[in-house]
C-alpha cells in the first residue's frame, strides 16, 4: 500500500476536525514562490554576526530571491567550498564561521556581481 503524501497530508489539515460530507475535498492553500532571479540581479548581503548562535560566529548571506530550491542549491555549494556546516530558509543562508571574504569571493566566482 503505496502513500500519496501530496493529497493527504494530516500537516495541511490540522484545523479540519471531521466532515460527514463523503465529496469534502480538503483545501489546502499553496504559497506561490517568486521566480529565481538572474544571479547578476541578485542583490545579496554577505555580514558576520555572534547574536543569537550560542556567541558562535557565523556568516549570514541576505536578500536572495527566488524558490527554496535555488536558495538550498546555493547554500550547499557555500558549505561544501568553505567545508563547514549551515543552513538556508526564508531567503538567508547562515553558515558556520566567518567566511565573508571567502563567500563574497566564490559568489563572484558563481556570476553574483551585487554582493556586499
Amino acid at each position: 500500500m503505496a502513500k500519496n503524501s501530496k493529497s493527504n497530508d494530516w500537516k495541511d489539515r490540522l484545523n479540519v476536525v471531521y466532515s460527514t460530507d463523503p465529496n469534502f475535498n480538503y483545501q489546502v492553500e499553496q504559497e506561490n514562490e517568486p521566480d529565481t532571479l538572474p544571479q547578476p540581479q541578485q542583490r545579496l548581503r554577505v555580514q558576520t554576526e555572534r547574536k543569537n548562535h550560542g556567541g558562535k560566529t557565523v556568516t549570514l548571506i541576505n536578500g536572495f530571491i527566488g524558490k527554496d530550491d535555488d536558495l538550498k542549491e546555493l547554500a550547499k555549494l557555500l558549505k561544501s567550498k568553505c567545508g563547514v556546516g549551515g543552513s538556508a530558509k526564508d531567503g538567508q543562508i547562515i553558515i558556520q564561521g566567518d567566511f565573508k571574504q571567502k563567500i563574497i569571493d566564490l559568489l563572484k566566482m558563481e556570476g553574483y556581481t551585487q554582493t556586499r
